[in-house]
């Protein structure tokens, strides 16, 4: 599957000043990762955000959203959010940040 490279470039704009955030082919898409933790990524056209099993829950009652569930199970703690959903870069900006801040407060890899 192949992934929405225009999408890509925007999270990249996004990330920019971001230390220590790489990219990895993932899932078909591509994963952007802190210190080796995935926070968010793209399938197809869709951005994938890790929320934390904590905010899954609030962040799949927001509007444009679902449950990752890409291999038929859903994933807790990750959403997909559809095109809709982060048309403006402050949406996008916003979804990323809600992943950046879900892993920083993981332990180190």
């Amino acid at each position: 599957m192949a992934y929405d490279e225009g999408l890509a470039e925007r999270l990249r704009d996004v990330l920019s000043e971001q230390m220590s955030v790489t990219e990895k082919k993932m899932f078909g898409g591509l994963a952007f990762l802190w210190q080796g933790h995935m926070f968010c990524g793209i399938v197809g056209e869709e951005l994938m955000v890790r929320v934390g099993a904590e905010r899954y829950e609030q962040a799949l009652l927001e509007p444009h959203t679902r449950a990752m569930d890409f291999t038929g199970r859903p994933m807790k703690g990750y959403v997909y959010v559809e095109p809709e959903g982060f048309e403006a870069d402050d949406e996008l900006k916003n979804w990323v940040n809600r992943g950046l801040e879900f892993v920083l407060s993981l332990p180190p890899k």
